[in-house]
């Protein structure tokens, strides 16, 4: 077992947009009924636009497990040792902390404490995902993904093989 690092900053409204950040059903909607069925069209193009902003797009999916879909260019780094895999969270929130907007989600000791538990986590094979609003309006998402297998979603090959 290994474990990928994802990291994603943004503007909130762009993580809000929640149809993106799931996979695309696998029943489509049905086809439109005719030309003059504008309600039909539109939601056969939003859900083509929606299945394809979660393939190829870089928004943090609703589940962590998930990130194992997105394109492996997203993966930040790559650790066999849950420890180490700890440390870069440990590092990223360190690098964010000044720009979180809540004083308590700058606190060194909670910070402590979310990556000590990471590491734990990360031990026994969950995924550990975590999500600050930093200055307005942005937003930090931080992932470790486990892989080969994950066990919230084991028929999930590995993006990085």
């Amino acid at each position: 077992m290994h474990h990928h690092g994802y990291l994603w900053t943004g503007p909130r409204e762009r993580f809000d947009q929640e149809g993106n950040r799931r996979p695309p059903h696998p029943n489509p909607p049905p086809l439109p009924a005719g030309e003059d069925d504008k309600d039909g069209h539109k939601l056969n193009q939003r859900y083509r636009e929606a299945a394809a902003e979660f393939r190829s797009g870089d928004l943090p999916p609703m589940e962590t497990a998930l990130w194992l879909m997105k394109p492996p260019a997203l993966i930040q780094a790559t650790w066999d040792e849950p420890k180490e895999a700890a440390a870069w969270l440990g590092d990223r929130l360190a690098e964010y902390a000044l720009r979180f907007m809540s004083d308590a989600d700058r606190d060194s000791t909670r910070l402590a404490i979310l990556v000590n538990s990471a590491a734990e986590r990360l031990g026994w094979g969950g995924d550990v995902s975590h999500g600050f609003y930093l200055e307005r309006p942005s937003f930090l998402s931080l992932a470790l993904v486990c892989c080969s297998p994950n066990r919230a979603a084991p028929g999930l090959d590995c993006p990085k093989q």
